[in-house]
């Protein structure tokens, strides 16, 4: 069973403490370079010495790499108490906390263990970016440089300062489930341009990222719209109304929102976007299946918030909220089931040519298009009454 090279060294300390294990003790053998830093395919040589007490002869001895006997023609002696070992075109270590090269006597017990840590130094870490919720926090996120992983332990440290005031401070509140991730939460200022950037570091080397120079302002994302409803618009099977709030915690600053609305089929994932519904906080959906539950989501844009000329960024969705669509009126009255079949299947299509123009001259959810679409369908479904009432007329 492979063991990481910390559960080795305390291994190691816990034997050298119990009486009578005197062959185990680190004092009575070791092993040089002691926990070595080394580049990728580096070559290494590294000897197991035995104190002559130990009546061990060299030749007794084996190496271990994470658990796997090396070849014993990698092995050269030294002397009677000392026996190396050479490896060559080094390969990164498997795991942070180092592989494991061990000195066994012949019985196959630990005499010295030492902690091998391969990687590459960290390149400039890339793809700095930085958000503000409400203007309450500054969040920044980043991608390490080059490869990536570095296989050895690496810091990232977040730091930033605003231009022409004051010294550099670092960042605190790292994410843990995102490890590329700092949240800065005081020392915070509007109206103010941030220096920030990242530096990386590790035993082999360091790297610092580009500046990123932002205001506040000009980063700053909300909450999702709150207080979500979507209604159905009286017995129209083909449409339904959606209304939201504001998001709470920007209801005092100066802003011009622009709202962006989702749905999607209750059966299906594939979401259809209404891309700007302007600064409205409701809409009315059209053109939909009758009978069917929709999923509808919303979510908001600070635009221009405090006099900013940049475009602001995009909220997290708001919770789904569910409604269905009337089912399909059935006409009654007619006996004359041919006819009924003739009218309605004009009508529909007359919908689908009404519906063609809309698409085709309205943008977003065009108040204006549908109270002309409500006119337009008043007035197709008192025609259509007519129709019937007259066929009605005719039968008797």
């Amino acid at each position: 069973m492979e063991v990481a090279c910390l559960d080795l060294v305390l291994l190691l300390a816990m034997l050298q403490m119990i009486p009578g294990v005197r062959t185990l003790s680190t004092h009575m053998a070791s092993i040089y370079p002691q926990d070595p830093v080394l580049r990728m395919g580096s070559n290494l040589t590294a000897s197991c010495w035995v104190h002559p007490d130990l009546g061990v002869h060299t030749s007794s001895l084996f190496w271990t790499l994470n658990g796997q006997p090396l070849a014993s023609s990698l092995y050269r002696v030294l002397s009677p108490n000392n026996l190396s070992v050479t490896l060559v075109g080094l390969n990164a270590s498997r795991q942070k906390s180092g592989d494991n090269l061990v000195c066994h006597n012949h019985k196959g017990h630990i005499l010295a263990g030492s902690c091998l840590y391969i990687g590459m130094p960290p390149q400039r870490p890339v793809a700095l970016t930085c958000w503000s919720r409400n203007t309450k926090d500054l969040t920044c996120s980043w991608a390490p440089g080059g490869r990536g992983e570095t296989n050895i332990s690496t810091h990232y440290t977040l730091k930033y300062k605003r231009r022409w005031y004051d010294e550099e401070k670092k960042c605190e509140d790292y994410s843990v489930g995102k490890p590329y991730s700092c949240r800065i939460t005081r020392d915070l200022y509007l109206f103010t341009p941030y220096e920030i950037w990242v530096e990386a570091s590790n035993q082999l080397g360091w790297a610092v990222s580009d500046v990123l120079t932002l205001d506040i302002l000009d980063v700053v994302t909300t909450d999702p719209p709150s207080g979500v409803t979507v209604v159905r618009v009286g017995q129209l099977e083909d449409q339904l109304s959606v209304r939201w709030e504001a998001p709470p915690a920007l209801k005092d600053f100066l802003f011009q929102a622009k709202y962006q609305i989702r749905y999607r089929l209750e059966d299906s994932q594939d979401w259809k976007v209404i891309e700007d519904v302007g600064n409205q906080t409701s809409c009315r959906l059209a053109g939909l299946r009758p009978g069917t539950v929709y999923f509808v989501q919303v979510r908001c844009n600070p635009v221009g918030i405090y006099g900013s000329r940049k475009a602001g960024i995009w909220s997290e969705w708001s919770h789904p909220t569910a409604a269905s669509t009337p089912q399909t009126a059935i006409v009654s009255g007619s006996c004359d089931s041919k006819s009924s079949a003739d009218s309605n299947s004009t009508l529909r299509r007359e919908l689908k040519q009404f519906f063609g123009w809309v698409r085709k001259h309205a943008y977003g959810c065009s108040s204006m298009s549908m109270k002309m679409y409500d006119q337009w369908r008043g007035l197709m479904q008192k025609s259509h009454k007519t129709r019937n009432q007259v066929l009605q007329g005719d039968k008797s």
